[in-house]
């Protein structure tokens, strides 16, 4: 019988995507590479854990979940982090950005400085700017002025980001256009902490990183796996924790694989080379959103 895996997610790399498994192994992500897994027959899905410590009572979790934790480690997990606004103490220098993923949505954000721009990677940005760095409370005070004066929220549904992959302007100019006019809002603002060096607007596009130049427009997106499901397809894009995937169940069009629903579920190869998924998908709406180790 075939080794099991465990998947522990996706990261970016200066290379691109990055399939992680438990025990260290890692997959590299290539546009045209076939992602191809089984869930293990009979299987669940179980907790994963929280800041390197695994669940103590291995608890089964939702196929639906992206946290993949039970409520006692993401209670864990929580409890030290700095998105979750629960740290004050750290002494890393932050970045303060305005991220685009799409027509209409904008989001503020930090990370601390030493990540570079991995966390937009991470986050699915399709285009971002810095708007200064400084320390954290600091960083902290600037993304709630900006939440508070312009109503630019800290947050954006992954499945709002998905939805509109396929509606992008074709220019870098327009895809920076909507940031470009935040920023020179964010800067005019009185308020802004005097430890907090201001910087210019240089706008990054992510468009060719996440191979988003003329994929096959993606129409649904995988809802959650289920033991025996089948994953099957030709990567054409990634963004975020998102891969593109062409599948021939559904006419061409690419189907969205969100890596966080594969944690905590036992992975096989999967036999065979037709493109196919055998586990439930929803198709995406088409309306802009509104800004208010196996292969």
């Amino acid at each position: 019988m075939a080794q099991a895996w465990k998947c522990s997610g996706l990261r970016w790399s200066a290379d691109g995507p990055v399939l992680r498994w438990d025990g260290g192994r890692c997959s590299a992500l290539s546009w045209g590479k076939q992602v191809a897994f089984r869930v293990v027959d009979g299987g669940v899905r179980t907790c994963v854990g929280a800041r390197g410590h695994p669940c103590a009572a291995r608890t089964v979790v939702s196929g639906r979940s992206t946290g993949a934790r039970c409520e006692e480690c993401a209670r864990m997990d929580r409890a030290h982090s700095v998105a979750a606004d629960t740290v004050a103490d750290d002494p890393r220098p932050y970045h303060v950005y305005l991220a685009w993923f799409g027509p209409g949505m904008v989001k503020v954000g930090i990370t601390a400085l030493e990540r570079g721009p991995a966390r937009l990677l991470e986050q699915g940005a399709v285009c971002f700017s810095w708007l200064g760095a400084g320390p954290l409370m600091a960083a902290r005070r600037a993304e709630e002025l900006l939440r508070a004066a312009l109503r630019v929220p800290d947050r954006i549904p992954y499945a709002d980001k998905r939805a509109v992959r396929s509606e992008l302007p074709g220019t870098q100019d327009g895809r920076a256009a909507e940031i470009a006019a935040l920023h020179a809002r964010a800067v005019a603002l009185g308020g802004w902490p005097e430890s907090l060096t201001p910087e210019p607007f240089r706008p990054v596009d992510h468009v060719r990183v996440f191979g988003l130049t003329g994929p096959p427009a993606a129409g649904a997106a995988v809802r959650e796996l289920v033991a025996g499901g089948v994953v099957r397809g030709e990567l054409v894009a990634a963004a975020g924790p998102d891969l593109h995937l062409t599948s021939t169940a559904d006419g061409g069009e690419a189907v969205v694989l969100d890596t966080r629903l594969m944690t905590g579920w036992e992975l096989l190869p999967a036999e065979g080379s037709v493109p196919e998924l055998t586990v439930p998908v929803r198709r995406f709406r088409r309306e802009p959103g509104v800004q208010d180790g196996l292969f």
